[in-house]
């Protein structure tokens, strides 16, 4: 297992929270081979740790990756099978940005050999450190919560119209989680985002990528949820330096928190 691609600190709970898109760091001599546009990172799921700082007074673990989605997306099967067949998306190595522009100057791609090193280098040791975690807290516990933690800018006409809801719930459409489970979270999220006056929705464009998908397997113990947060909710998503807004955060957080001590204190 190779510690350097993520960061990992193990609460005694079993709420395990993944947060692959927030790193940015690049693999060596790749800054070089991006567009202007990309060397931004500006489809990072900017401030995500920060955001979920609270977690760990819950017991929670928190699993987060270093590099960036640019390198390899860990929210994506190893073998780049999309999750959203017949909609725009971006893939397993993307070379697009979210807006569809170029995420590679001319020629400079990666082909499927470096592709495969990337899974092997990045991906693998991600899952394996995510797999780890769960096997340890179901052996505790009886039982493992999977919270994986998402933010995209609010307007991206490629992947969906209009401006996206404020909390995005993804269950499988309703596969990944306990069914009792599922209605005891999308409560309390419907209930807190309205006292703040968020919206919010359940399973609507993003149902949860490969991670809720691969490890919400509720017959065996095992329970995900993937929350896709609309960034200018808690931050300046339209540019560089991407700066967090602590007076939209706050907001923010206080439908997060008691969505998170929810499925905490949740048990079979």
């Amino acid at each position: 297992m190779t510690a350097s691609v993520f960061d990992l600190t193990r609460g005694d709970g079993p709420l395990v929270i993944s947060m692959p898109h927030c790193g940015t760091e690049l693999s060596p001599g790749l800054a070089e081979r991006l567009t202007p546009e990309a060397l931004t990172l500006s489809d990072t799921d900017w401030h995500i740790p920060r955001l979920y700082d609270f977690a760990g007074k819950l017991g929670a673990t928190l699993l987060s990756a270093r590099f960036s989605r640019y390198v390899v997306d860990l929210n994506r099967p190893p073998d780049g099978k999309s999750l959203y067949p017949g909609q725009a998306t971006t893939g397993l190595c993307p070379d697009t940005l979210f807006d569809g522009r170029p995420l590679y100057r001319d020629g400079q791609a990666p082909g499927a050999a470096e592709i495969a090193d990337r899974v092997e280098t990045h991906w693998r040791p991600y899952h394996d450190a995510l797999e780890a975690e769960l096997a340890r807290v179901k052996a505790r516990h009886g039982f493992a919560l999977l919270y994986d933690a998402h933010s995209i800018r609010s307007h991206m006409p490629r992947l969906f119209d209009g401006r996206l809801p404020d909390l995005n719930l993804g269950t499988a459409r309703g596969t990944s989680a306990d069914p009792a489970l599922i209605a005891r979270i999308r409560s309390v999220m419907e209930t807190a985002a309205t006292a703040e006056g968020l919206s919010c929705v359940t399973d609507g464009r993003f149902v949860g990528g490969h991670i809720t998908r691969h490890y919400g397997r509720p017959a065996e113990g095992v329970h995900a949820f993937q929350m896709e947060l609309a960034q200018d909710r808690y931050m300046d998503e339209d540019g560089p330096p991407f700066a967090y807004r602590s007076d939209r955060a706050d907001r923010l957080r206080r439908v997060l928190t008691p969505l998170l001590e929810s499925l905490a204190g949740w048990r079979p």
